[in-house]
């Protein structure tokens, strides 16, 4: 690709594009009490078999392959299913907070500027620098929130926190081979890639809960059959509305946005992990983390409009 096709002139949010972001930043907040509950039940390993059990089926038997190379299928669900939620779900039951995940995982915003920088040639805009400035300031504040707390964080171990770092990690890159995949096939159905890159982390999973949890892939099947149905309605929660829809609409963004455009979006995710853990978990919010609300909202405001709002005060 050429150098003058790598950065066009990028396109402001739609109303449908920002409609998409609302969406997304909502049901992946919603995520990691819902992820917390289900891992009440499962295995970090079950967890995953099961969400992408459901994400897949019943709508692979009547969705069409995106038409995408295989490559790109099979890559997407590593890195997205196995990799992001794999090292997710055992940070979450090695201790790791909902709260604190649904903070450092938006670390992949900036992990995915400096992929989408060497790989993809995506130059970062005004609104973009700013929107990553607030969002550092804020992610600050968060980070100063626990480094300041006395009670409440204690069980969060060093692995916990490398593990949801490396959870970052393959976000990011799935957020790259996205837009790899985007170049290779620009009319792709991202909704059928979600689908059908969603069978990919199935048997992984199950083999990896067979070999570590309970010595045997028919035991896994055992564990899983016998938990209770409020485990099996965060599992479907986590594959039809966080999987399927989300990360459709996310896929979908990502072909019409650069990359380092798309993933702050993922900044409004701890407002909303945050705030469903005062009203739903009851956890008190610190003076620290009311400031890394609001930057990261403010973040977010320039990632969606900032471009419409710089344009306008220069007029």
């Amino acid at each position: 690709m050429s150098h003058n096709q790598a950065m066009p002139s990028q396109p402001s949010f739609s109303a449908r594009d920002s409609a998409f972001a609302m969406f997304i930043v909502v049901s992946w907040g919603m995520n990691f009490v819902v992820m917390k509950h289900g891992l009440q039940s499962f295995t970090p390993f079950q967890m995953g078999a099961a969400r992408y059990l459901l994400a897949a089926l019943p709508l692979m038997l009547f969705i069409r392959p995106s038409g995408l190379p295989g490559r790109w299928v099979l890559v997407y669900g590593i890195t997205q299913g196995i990799g992001q939620f794999g090292f997710l779900f055992t940070a979450l039951k090695f201790g790791m907070t909902a709260s604190l995940a649904s903070i450092l995982m938006q670390t992949q915003v900036f992990i995915t500027a400096l992929l989408g920088l060497i790989f993809l040639q995506e130059r970062l805009g005004r609104s973009q620098w700013i929107g990553l400035m607030l969002a550092a300031l804020g992610l600050g504040c968060f980070g100063a929130h626990f480094a300041s707390s006395q009670a409440g964080h204690s069980s969060v171990t060093v692995l916990a926190f490398a593990l949801t770092l490396c959870a970052a990690s393959s976000w990011s890159i799935s957020n790259i081979v996205a837009r790899k995949a985007q170049q290779a096939k620009p009319g792709y159905d991202a909704l059928a890639f979600v689908v059908w890159s969603s069978c990919v982390p199935v048997i992984p999973f199950v083999l990896l809960s067979g070999w570590l949890d309970v010595g045997s892939v028919t035991g896994v099947i055992q564990n899983m059959a016998r938990a209770p149905f409020s485990a099996w309605l965060a599992a479907a929660y986590l594959g039809w509305i966080a999987t399927i829809v989300a990360y459709a609409m996310w896929t979908a963004l990502l072909k019409r946005h650069a990359a380092n455009r798309v993933s702050p979006i993922g900044l409004g995710v701890p407002v909303v992990g945050i705030t469903a853990g005062m009203l739903i978990l009851g956890e008190r919010v610190s003076t620290w983390q009311w400031a890394g609300i609001a930057c990261v909202g403010v973040a977010l405001v320039f990632v969606l409009f900032g471009e419409k709002i710089l344009r306008r005060n220069e007029r």
